[in-house]
């Protein structure tokens, strides 16, 4: 695969499964070098064992971190550039979806769902776009389908997908004129973790629930990641602002 991360530097949240291992690794594989982070360290532990870095892949350094904390969030991009010395890519991948009757959910689950999915972002980029203006740099944002159209059972999941498309636009459209780029990714259903673990209303209404998933079946976590690895680099130097679908159709249709 070729090196078009190298000599740069990605900070890739969520990196313990899914998306956030895919993106991680493929940034590896093309010369990146990445500090993962999570809130479970097993699952850091593993994407570090399939990161057995091939010749001319990047540097793989890892981070537990809650990043519901707006300070932790602050100190994770300290930590990047303290260890790698600048910071290339934000990757804010990290997500998490709680499926209830919108009657049923607790604020407690309401706020978690907020504070992973667009508060930490949020305060993620505020931390690192200094950074990524010195190096001339850009994020990607994992949204969602689910914030771009109304999906059932998951209502903060939408809200929260719905304002990291919004704050996507919003930065992008502040720094447009600084070399600074902010995209974002939209997939539908994904074979990940949270795919696996959720537990919908055991009542739920199928033909509703069925517009969480593309026509033509689940996506699968390395084509997200070879979408991100496009925005990420060079080659996407005019790309900004944009909120690229890949959803077998879903949206569309």
């Amino acid at each position: 695969m070729g090196a078009r991360f190298e000599g740069k530097v990605a900070l890739v949240t969520g990196a313990g499964s899914g998306i956030g291992r895919a993106v991680t690794l493929r940034l590896l594989d093309e010369g990146a070098s990445v500090l993962a982070v999570d809130v479970d360290p097993a699952g850091l532990e593993d994407t570090a064992g399939f990161g057995a870095l091939a010749e001319g892949a990047g540097e793989l350094a890892t981070a537990v971190a809650d990043l519901r904390d707006p300070d932790t969030c602050v100190s994770t991009v300290h930590t990047a550039v303290g260890r790698f010395g600048r910071l290339d890519v934000l990757g804010n991948v990290a997500g998490v979806l709680v499926a209830s009757h919108a009657t049923d959910l607790t604020r407690e689950q309401y706020r978690t769902v907020m504070a992973v999915n667009l508060d930490a972002p949020f305060f993620l980029s505020q931390a690192a776009i200094p950074h990524l203006l010195q190096s001339e740099g850009n994020i990607v944002n994992i949204a969602s389908n689910a914030g771009l159209q109304g999906v059932p059972y998951v209502v903060a999941y939408c809200m929260s997908k719905g304002g990291l498309v919004q704050l996507t636009r919003a930065l992008a459209t502040e720094y447009l004129k600084t070399p600074l780029r902010v995209n974002a990714i939209a997939p539908a259903g994904t074979r990940t973790n949270i795919a696996a673990t959720a537990a919908f209303p055991a009542d739920l209404d199928a033909e509703l629930a069925g517009r969480m998933v593309g026509h033509r079946g689940m996506t699968e976590p390395e084509e997200v990641a070879a979408l991100f690895a496009y925005l990420a680099s060079d080659e996407a130097r005019s790309v900004t602002g944009a909120v690229y679908t890949i959803d077998n159709g879903l949206t569309a249709s």
